[in-house]
């Protein structure tokens, strides 16, 4: 691994003449290089690459930055300086994340609720509404997205208000960007750790429905309700995913097996199924819901 922390000067000879960067084969950093001198923030470009993979002084086949996601997890940032946004959009893309933003606290609220998002960066300083009530409001809305607070602000009393608030960690600008990426990876670790450790359902209830995941029964008013083993499996799905925005692709994907691109309706058709067999009204669904193009909710 070669680690390089050059001056600001340095980034911007290498990015205008071509110099130090291009033979470190960083050709993402030297984009986000030119952002992280404009926030005033320092750079440790770290590369791994495979061993007889260079060709005098180039590394021909770099593997960028040690901290690179093995699967495509999905964050969530919340901050409204273009320029951070910018940044960190830079980085993590290139560490194969995959980022929606949000540039208010109300949007970034609205987001949060409505997408299913493995991780949440969340700046506290936000319009519309600041990033210790959206945290707040997370939480109270049993949101359990793993949160990473970014701020300037740096006494120690809004630290334990954030994480008394539900924040999950905390981080003060400046910071190293290679610090966020640990950071991040150390919340998505502990995630899944905590999800694989959870107890599995047994039961459940919502409205006038109950179903029994072990001996796989559903009854409704206390009167049993045929589902098919298909039917069966989509209702799980929902209620494992209850309060998360769900795609068709992504419910082809888990419940279905089918690959992603295929156009089909046999989500709607499942769904339409779900609502006239366990919901009061078909036609006016209150925990099968449509998220207008984006799929549907379960909320129970």
């Amino acid at each position: 691994m070669i680690s390089v922390a050059p001056s600001g000067l340095d980034y911007l000879g290498g990015l205008t003449q071509g110099s130090q960067w291009p033979r470190l084969g960083l050709n993402s950093d030297r984009r986000f290089a030119a952002y992280c001198l404009a926030l005033g923030l320092t750079l440790i470009a770290a590369t791994q690459f495979d061993k007889g993979s260079r060709n005098g002084d180039t590394i021909a086949n770099p593997a960028p930055l040690l901290f690179r996601a093995t699967m495509a997890n999905k964050i969530l940032l919340i901050e409204d300086d273009p320029g951070i946004t910018m940044a960190l959009m830079d980085l993590l893309n290139a560490e194969n994340y995959r980022v929606e933003t949000a540039a208010d606290g109300l949007t970034g609220l609205a987001r949060a609720c409505e997408g299913n998002f493995n991780a949440i960066i969340l700046d506290v300083m936000l319009p519309g509404k600041n990033g210790f009530d959206v945290c707040r409001d997370l939480r109270q809305r049993s949101i359990t997205t793993p949160i990473l607070m970014l701020t300037a602000r740096g006494q120690v009393i809004d630290k334990v208000l954030g994480l008394k608030l539900g924040a999950d960690d905390y981080l003060c600008k400046p910071f190293e960007p290679l610090e966020l990426l640990a950071r991040l990876e150390a919340l998505l670790r502990r995630s899944r750790t905590t999800a694989s450790e959870a107890e599995p359902l047994d039961t459940f209830s919502f409205g006038s429905v109950t179903i029994s995941f072990r001996s796989t029964e559903v009854f409704r008013n206390g009167k049993p309700v045929e589902l098919s083993a298909r039917e069966f499996q989509l209702l799980r799905y929902f209620i494992a995913q209850r309060g998360a925005t769900l795609s068709r692709e992504e419910l082809l994907r888990e419940v279905w097996g089918y690959e992603t691109g295929m156009l089909t309706r046999t989500v709607d058709v499942h769904v339409g199924l779900l609502r006239q067999k366990l919901e009061d009204d078909a036609k006016e669904p209150q925990h099968f819901l449509t998220m207008r193009g984006h799929g549907y909710k379960f909320v129970g």
